[in-house]
């Protein structure tokens, strides 16, 4: 792996254990035991937003039409209600709480990545050198 996209990754994971440690301190019915759990936790959260939720929020097209984009917020609490099942040291009390954590996870990610910045970017490739002309005299057409 690239060490720009190593960074980005680690980035973004701190970004998302910073939401998840305040919705942890900030709502009740949201908490963990252990600092390993609550990595373990923002590190699947990361994972099922990049692969499951764009996969929920299609399935669910019309409910999200429909309601503006506001059901994004239920599939929210659905992730982190899930993460809840499947971390053992993280826990999740029920819906409210698993509703009310995913707003303040998004709310708080949205200001810390204001805060640090956008992300570095990554360098252009290099030139690709001209490839060697054919002695046909037309244009060569390389992809």
């Amino acid at each position: 792996m690239e060490p720009s996209r190593l960074n980005s990754f680690f980035r973004r994971w701190l970004v998302n254990t910073i939401g998840v440690m305040v919705a942890a301190n900030l709502v009740t019915g949201i908490s963990y035991d252990r600092v390993s759990g609550l990595l373990v936790a923002s590190l699947l959260l990361g994972i099922f937003n990049a692969v499951l939720r764009p996969l929920l929020i299609l399935i669910t097209l019309p409910l999200v039409l429909f309601s503006f984009g506001l059901f994004t917020f239920v599939i929210n609490a659905f992730l982190v209600y899930t993460i809840g099942h499947l971390v053992t040291t993280f826990h999740v009390a029920g819906f409210w709480p698993a509703f009310w954590a995913g707003l303040v996870i998004s709310i708080v990610s949205q200001l810390t990545n204001w805060l640090i910045g956008p992300a570095p970017a990554r360098a252009p490739k290099p030139p690709r050198p001209p490839s060697p002309s054919n002695d046909g005299g037309g244009p060569i057409i390389d992809v």
